[in-house]
């Protein structure tokens, strides 16, 4: 059973959610296309046999994809319980 905020703690609320949101955003902005921008000048470094600018774009930002939604789910949990509105 979620807890009546006040106005004062809806918009802490909202700011910290909001916060976040644009966090992850920009993190998903950058990996998807800043780091496929600059795959074809990181290809002359190589890892493991396969050119970095592949290895980014194939399997670093999926990496990255997936390391941001456990992150957003257990930040938002925290603001979640902070606030006093979690589900559990």
């Amino acid at each position: 059973m979620a807890t009546k905020l006040t106005p004062d703690q809806m918009q802490s609320y909202w700011g910290k959610t909001s916060k976040l949101m644009w966090t992850i955003l920009a993190l998903w902005f950058f990996f998807s296309f800043v780091v496929h921008f600059f795959a074809p000048s990181l290809n002359g470094i190589r890892i493991l046999g396969f050119p970095l600018g592949f290895y980014m774009a194939a399997q670093g930002s999926l990496i990255a994809f997936l390391a941001m939604c456990f992150y957003n789910a257990k930040a938002q949990n925290a603001i979640d319980e902070e606030f006093g509105v979690s589900d559990e």
